[in-house]
């Protein structure tokens, strides 16, 4: 199957002739995402109620790569889909491995993308269940996820605060820190990947995005990954120049608490 993307409307050849991927000048969509499995998966989805046309690149991870979705009735949706080829296999069994959800004991590089997948879901949903501002979990199936869209009506994306820093600093990290005590304390999730990459500046309100390394409280290796989600919020709204200490912010999100 050739997996090349043009730069004009592509059908899915031999997947699904219906089904388009969008690629133009301003949002490049890089061909080695879409092997077999992935362009299968995608025409699964495409077949339910769940997405149309993909339309492009919102950003390109570690492991990940983030399409624009356009569904049928013409609204916006989140495509993650993992890469087979170049994800960090180690890293997800450090954090899939202590988690007690999961019993994953396998070499198979796509079975642990799927499981990594699905535990990216599953914390999310987990989240979403406690209101806290996170996008809204859809469907996982195989290495993608479709995630709520959050951006504009014209579908331009909210951008991390690293991109896009708050108006207001000190009233930007007041609600990161409510949100991140629902996350810790609700949830019973810790982020473990917490900084101003993985926090969207939506209308002046942050949103949490990136939780596939996220793990349960439970999990052995969660309080080194609270300290490290203090410590790069810390080092990071100073540089934005808010005075709060690394003991205020533990007073903020009841961090005594937390392990109890």
């Amino acid at each position: 199957m050739d997996s090349k993307i043009s730069k004009a409307d592509l059908k899915l050849e031999k997947i699904a002739s219906e089904k388009r991927i969008k690629d133009n000048d301003e949002l490049k969509v890089s061909s080695d995402i879409f092997d077999k499995q992935t362009l299968e998966t995608l025409y699964k989805l495409g077949k339910q109620p769940y997405l149309d046309l993909l339309n492009g690149e919102i950003s390109t991870g570690k492991e990940a790569n983030v399409l624009l979705g356009i569904k049928e009735d013409s609204s916006f949706v989140v495509v993650k889909i993992y890469r087979i080829a170049t994800s960090d296999f180690k890293k997800m069994q450090y954090y899939i491995q202590g988690d007690p959800r999961f019993k994953i004991r396998t070499h198979n590089k796509r079975q642990l993308i799927n499981a990594w997948v699905n535990k990216e879901f599953r914390n999310l949903n987990r989240a979403y269940e406690k209101n806290v501002s996170i996008p809204k979990p859809i469907v996982a199936m195989n290495n993608v996820l479709l995630l709520e869209f959050i951006g504009d009506e014209d579908g331009n994306p909210s951008q991390p605060v690293k991109n896009q820093k708050p108006e207001d600093p000190d009233d930007f990290l007041d609600k990161i820190l409510f949100e991140l005590n629902k996350f810790i304390h609700d949830a019973k999730l810790i982020h473990g990947d917490f900084s101003n990459f993985n926090i969207l500046n939506h209308n002046q309100y942050p949103v949490i995005i990136d939780v596939s390394q996220s793990v349960v409280l439970d999990h052995p290796i969660a309080p080194e990954l609270l300290d490290r989600d203090i410590l790069n919020i810390h080092n990071e709204f100073n540089k934005l120049k808010v005075k709060i200490s690394i003991d205020e912010i533990k007073e903020k999100i009841n961090y005594d608490k937390i392990f109890k």
